[in-house]
């Protein structure tokens, strides 16, 4: 397999994911601004959305959208318990999570990294981004992780996401449970291997 990916973007999760997994991977950065991959290749011919992370498989397909990715490389090695198998409740609520990161956290950082975005966007994203960190960090208060004991696709996202928020002068110090989680995940093998690779640290 091979991973399409932005240093520090949302492709990180998915870059984490396979890391944990031990599964053979590759990778290769994208500019997203000319669309051109590390190798000098065409990223839109690669996929026609134009952004990460892109997931070459072994057998020709891309797959895209990072929640099915994140899915996908948890499924190949059910053993790693990366996410809860598909056949009850908890499987539903890692989803769950994984569309709430997605929808109420990614996407409320988006107009951070736009500078077209304007004022009215940015204040109206940063109240939502507050008041949702604020619903995260009462969950995990008494957890290791978002599913309980165990690390999951899903951390891997929500490790990304938090990441961000030292890019937009948001302070996660004020969400305690917040710091000791990121500090939690970050220390993590995998988590080290995937940051070190794309020259986070």
């Amino acid at each position: 397999m091979k991973l399409f990916y932005k240093a520090g973007a949302c492709s990180l999760a998915s870059h984490i994911a396979l890391e944990e997994s031990g599964l053979p991977y590759e990778i290769e950065a994208v500019d997203l601004k000319t669309k051109v991959t590390a190798s000098g290749a065409d990223f839109s011919k690669i996929t026609a959305k134009g952004y990460v992370p892109a997931l070459l498989l072994d057998t020709g397909e891309v797959l895209t959208e990072g929640p099915a990715i994140l899915q996908y490389i948890a499924d190949q090695v059910p053993a790693k318990h990366l996410a809860p198998l598909n056949d009850g409740m908890a499987r539903y609520r890692l989803q769950s999570w994984l569309t709430f990161i997605g929808t109420e956290l990614h996407a409320n950082f988006t107009p951070f990294f736009y500078p077209t975005s304007g004022s009215d966007w940015k204040a109206t994203a940063m109240a939502k981004l507050q008041h949702r960190l604020t619903y995260v960090a009462q969950h995990i208060d008494d957890k290791q992780f978002l599913l309980g004991n165990e690390f999951s696709i899903g951390d891997a996202y929500l490790f990304t996401v938090l990441g961000w928020a030292k890019h937009i002068d948001l302070d996660l110090g004020k969400w305690p449970a917040l710091v000791a989680y990121q500090e939690r995940v970050g220390a993590r093998p995998g988590v080290q291997a995937a940051m070190k690779s794309e020259g986070l640290i």
